[in-house]
């Protein structure tokens, strides 16, 4: 396989029109994702006997392939980035919501007992107690969420809206690797460059944890 180097200065604007591109449908869907999985996350935590149908459900989502549910999505949104967006959000969900209800689980119970002690509400004790010591776990799924969902995004590419995805298609129709390569190499990159925000995000937003170290 001969990759043609001087293809990618040549094509620079194209490559960044396609990462911002890409960007658009990615961080969306992980916010989404994030937005209703932080409610439902909270239910299964506090309802019990709802936890395993909201878990169960999440599964049974993810493991529907990518391309059907953007086929199934169609008729409803059309061809349109909403359609890959949310396609991609249900997909975040299943880590999403494990990761929150995960976190939640591991907040001592002696911490919640002491700020119901100190007359705190419930929807209080969630804000300033729970959620903050669930942020890290919280936070492990939204970076597998992300790479995942930056990973998926080249799927759309079927319905038009795959950002790098296009080099993909691109390169396969014409048997021209060059495409390929630079796809792969600009989807692994924002991967680890939305992992390493996070990690910096998380990083900033702990600083009891960076007290302990």
């Amino acid at each position: 396989m001969t990759v043609d180097w001087g293809w990618f200065p040549d094509h620079q604007s194209d490559l960044v029109t396609l990462t911002l591109d890409h960007l658009s449908t990615a961080v969306p869907a992980v916010l989404f994702g994030l937005l209703i999985a932080l409610p439902l996350a909270v239910i299964a935590h506090r309802v019990r006997a709802l936890r395993g149908l909201l878990l169960g459900l999440s599964n049974i989502l993810f493991t529907i392939p990518s391309i059907a549910i953007f086929v199934l999505l169609l008729p409803i949104t059309g061809l349109t980035r909403t359609t890959a967006i949310t396609g991609l959000t249900i997909y975040t969900l299943v880590v999403l919501l494990r990761n929150t209800v995960e976190g939640l689980d591991s907040v001592p119970t002696k911490v919640r007992e002491a700020s119901t002690a100190m007359g705190a509400r419930p929807l209080r004790t969630l804000l300033t107690v729970e959620l903050p010591l669930a942020f890290p776990v919280i936070m492990a799924g939204v970076r597998v969420a992300t790479v995942m969902a930056i990973s998926l995004v080249s799927v759309a590419s079927y319905i038009g809206y795959g950002g790098l995805g296009q080099l993909f298609t691109d390169g396969f129709q014409r048997n021209y690797p060059t495409p390929v390569v630079a796809g792969v190499l600009l989807s692994l990159l924002l991967a680890l460059v939305a992992d390493a925000v996070l990690v910096t995000f998380q990083w900033l937003c702990t600083p009891w944890l960076r007290r302990r170290a």
